[in-house]
């Protein structure tokens, strides 16, 4: 999900769709929606640049050259073709980076594994202005990160982490993680959550200072997806500034984590102080859900969409001092 311009981008992972949707009124609510492309592979991710939109299925990155201009005879042209074709955690969150580089995050292809091939459970950038891009990895040892930004004062990139299953209901904690340099190595397989040594892998690697440790730990088999840092003056001026993460919440967890939104304050290279920002999605009594938040996104007025691929909605969220 991407807003500018005044629409907002949607990727459906689940349909193959790509959306445009407009509120054509300002009243908070979508006039319009746009059919951008159909049956593509898990288009996720979409990102905006210089009037182009990009979307990312498993293996391509794809352009839409003048959208805003096009949105009735929408066309896309292959940037990228190269990125692995592994369906699992081959669905791509996509953005671009203060350095003006598309970041695509490449999952293991596992629930945990130790690939041969260097650009999985990854993070790369590309630079899409280049006439033959090719992937430059940014972050090693991350499983499956499905949400990135850019730190708006300092311009360097935070992500989330999706930990592994089959540990147990409380190993490992999901992670945000940071990156303060490119190259970094954040421990996947051989540590979780920054100090939970792999039972099958963890003699296969380094000790777990050879690791970057997250800035948070955000609970287990939460699955954080989208994040953002809020830059809107709409909300209380403690959310300036601060990360607002989307948790889709477990599947394999006895008693359900997660279908939260949360936000938390970024200090240096750590993250603390979480709080619920949004609930309600799951009734802990009857461990029913009905909804699963995915990502966020600030609009320009400073409300905050959120997605949900359960409920198959957006919301927007808004705040009044009234």
């Amino acid at each position: 999900m991407k807003n500018e311009d005044g629409i907002v981008f949607v990727g459906s992972r689940q349909e193959g769709n790509v959306y445009a949707v407009i509120d054509e009124d300002g009243d908070g609510k979508a006039d319009t929606k746009f059919t951008l492309a159909e049956d593509l592979q898990m288009p996720n991710g979409v990102a905006y640049k210089d009037g182009d939109l990009y979307v990312a299925e498993v293996s391509r990155i794809i352009r839409f050259k003048d959208i805003k201009n096009n949105l009735n005879n929408p066309t896309f042209e292959v940037v990228y073709d190269g990125y692995p074709t592994e369906t699992h955690h081959g669905w791509k969150f996509i953005a671009f980076g203060p350095d003006g580089m598309l970041y695509v995050p490449v999952g293991a292809p596992c629930n945990i594994c130790e690939s041969e091939e260097e650009i999985f459970a990854s993070i790369t950038r590309l630079d899409v202005d280049s006439p033959n891009p090719t992937p430059e990895i940014v972050a090693h040892g991350v499983r499956n990160s499905v949400g990135f930004d850019g730190d708006p004062k300092a311009g360097d990139m935070w992500f989330t982490d999706n930990g592994l299953d089959m540990l147990g209901d409380d190993v490992p904690n999901c992670e945000l993680n940071h990156i303060s340099e490119a190259g970094q190595h954040f421990g996947y397989p051989y540590w979780h959550e920054g100090t939970v040594k792999d039972p099958e892998f963890g003699d296969k690697g380094g000790p777990a200072s050879d690791y970057v440790a997250p800035a948070a730990k955000l609970g287990a088999h939460v699955a954080p997806l989208g994040m953002r840092f809020y830059e809107g003056g709409m909300f209380p001026a403690e959310y300036k500034n601060q990360v607002i993460i989307a948790k889709h919440g477990s599947w394999n967890r006895s008693k359900k984590s997660g279908y939260v939104v949360t936000s938390l304050t970024v200090d240096g290279s750590s993250a603390t102080g979480e709080k619920e920002f949004a609930s309600g999605w799951l009734n802990e009594e009857t461990q029913e859900a009905w909804g699963r938040p995915v990502d966020v996104q600030e609009m320009k007025d400073g409300s905050l969409l959120i997605s949900d691929d359960m409920a198959r909605v957006i919301y927007r969220v808004t705040y009044s001092a009234k």
